[in-house]
Formats: structure tokens, sequence, C-alpha cells
């Protein structure tokens, strides 16, 4: 079982008198900044001048540099840029001024387990991982509570690295619910695997299959939304409140029993191996240089798919259907 820490588990003197450098100010970086701000830590804010990102850090009363100034400046470096934006700003931008006993942080762990940074032996290198949206992040903190985070340490030159990532943890309002212990290479691994195989890959090809499905069937493409696509949500809420047998008891007993004969039958095995081939692909890199060449060619494939996506009946239809539900609009 895994090792959870809690708010008692963590000292946030740790990191007094240190400053922290948050190197982006999207949507992770600006919920660290002002978390780690109100909890009493020195916070300098790394973002592209001009950019809406740096305005908005110059809103939040910041003073935004360069990820060069804020290296210089700071004892712990936080990188919150994309995974494809990271290497290039750590080789050009950080590396140069990363000096021994310094604290390099992610919040995941795909640049570091795939090799794209590969920090000196002299610093500590962790990771503290919300496991949930930047908005949501800065909301629970500022309610008195707190999203829970993972926690890992590549490397620990100062012996203090651990204790870092929870005190930075608790500054985030982390260990307000709990903090779990895992590695660079667990967290990276089952990320991608979830949002392949669940999270995003899984659940938008299922939503369009299924709306397809209906469609050419000949049922109105605005009720196969409704059943596909809108009342989704509903469901993933039901399990993320009660699990999955306590949204089974909240369903109707006919849908219950579809659920229990049908979807195994579509969830088959031949799905499921398809799943561990996607995990092996992961495992063993070949999704990361995929990824990493698609990036350095000018992303061919990424914007032929999107734009692919972008034209599908679901999204048209969508559209519509949504503005008939104003409560959808924040």
């Amino acid at each position: 079982m895994a090792q959870i820490y809690y708010d008692r588990d963590a000292d946030l003197s740790i990191l007094k008198g240190k400053k922290v450098g948050i190197v982006g100010y999207g949507s992770q970086g600006r919920a660290h900044a002002l978390n780690l701000r109100d909890s009493g830590v020195e916070v300098v804010v790394s973002e592209l001048q001009g950019t809406a990102n740096w305005e908005k850090a110059r809103k939040d009363k910041f003073m935004p540099c360069s990820a060069a100034e804020a290296t210089s400046q700071c004892d712990l470096i936080m990188m919150l840029v994309q995974d494809n934006v990271q290497p290039a700003v750590y080789q050009s931008e950080i590396a140069p001024r990363l000096e021994e006993g310094k604290a390099l942080g992610f919040a995941h762990g795909f640049s570091i387990h795939f090799n794209q940074i590969v920090p000196p032996s002299s610093v500590d290198v962790f990771m503290v991982a919300p496991k949930g949206p930047g908005d949501l992040v800065r909301e629970q903190f500022v309610q008195g509570k707190g999203v829970p985070c993972l926690v890992a340490v590549y490397q620990n030159f100062t012996g203090q690295a651990l204790k870092i990532s929870l005190a930075y943890a608790k500054a985030l309002g982390g260990t307000r619910c709990g903090v779990v212990e895992t590695t660079f290479k667990e967290e990276t691994e089952t990320d991608l695997f979830g949002e392949q195989a669940v999270l995003c890959g899984g659940v938008t090809e299922l939503i369009r299959a299924a709306f397809d499905t209906l469609v050419e069937a000949g049922y109105q493409p605005e009720l196969a939304y409704y059943e596909t696509c809108h009342e989704l949500k509903l469901i993933v809420d039901l399990i993320v409140e009660r699990g999955i047998q306590g949204m089974r008891k909240v369903i109707s007993d006919t849908a219950e029993y579809g659920d229990m004969t049908r979807g195994p039958r579509l969830i088959n095995e031949a799905v499921r191996q398809e799943m561990k081939k996607l995990l092996v692909e992961i495992q063993n890199g070949e999704f990361a240089r995929e990824w990493i060449l698609e990036n350095r060619v000018g992303r061919p494939v990424f914007n032929a798919l999107e734009k692919k996506a972008e034209a599908h009946l679901i999204e048209t239809v969508g559209r519509k259907m949504r503005e008939m539900m104003p409560w959808l609009k924040k």
C-alpha cells in the first residue's frame, strides 16, 4: 500500500527563507504561485513578457521575469510549462544557473523519466503533482481544503528532498487531504496510460463511436448527443462521489442490468489486450519518442488529427445543444 502524508507530516518552515521560482503561469502555475504566497512562501514568477499569462501574473501582483532570472534568484525552481517546452527552457535558461544545493521541481515526470532533462547530480529533484486542474487547486485552498497530490523524489542531493516536497505540497494545500508517495517512473507511466486508455483517448473515441452508431442508424443527432455525450458527466460525477457500485445503486435497475451484461461485451478481451499494448508502448518509451519527434517536425500528425476531429458532426451538434444549457457556462 502507498505511503500517504498529511499536514502533521510536513514542515512548512523548511521553505522559510527560501525563494521559490514558478516557471510558467498557466493554470497550474497560477494556483501554485498564489497558494504558496498565501502560505507565507516567497514566490518569483517566470513568464514570457507580453503574453496573456504574463499580464495575468501582473494583475495578481507578481513581477514576472525570465526563467533565467528566476533561477538565479531562487533556491527552488518549479517547472510548470508544458512537457514539450520544458527541455528548451531548461537548457537555455535554467541549467546554466542551477547551482549546487538548489532544488528542481516538477508536476509531471515526463521530462525526467524520458531523459529530456538531465539535471546535474548536485541538486535535489522532486515532484509534487496535484490530482486536479489548477483552478480546483486554488479554489479548494481558498476554502480551507485541498486537492490530493502525488510526491516523488528523483534525486536527493541535500538529504532534504522529501521534506522539501512535502513542505511544498503543504503550501499548496495538498496535505490537508493527503499526499501519496510515488516515483517519477510510476507517476509518468500511469498518467500517460490513464490519459490514453480512459480519460481522453478511451472516452472520446467511445463517445464518437456510440454517437456515430446512433446517427448512422437514423436517429436524430441531437438525441444521440444527449445519450452518448451530455449524460456522461452525470454518471462520472456519481462514480467519483460514490464509486462504481455506488453509482449503480442510484441508476435504474434497467440501466444497471444493461451495464453489467453489455459492458463486458463492449470492453472485451480484445480491448483489454490493446490496453496492454498501449501500456507497453509507454513503458518502453515508444510513445515518448513518437511524441518528441512529432514536436520536433512541427506536429503534422497532431495538427491533421485535430483538424479532422473539429469537423466531426458531434462538434457541430454539441455546440448547438450546449447553447440550450446556460448552466454549463462559467
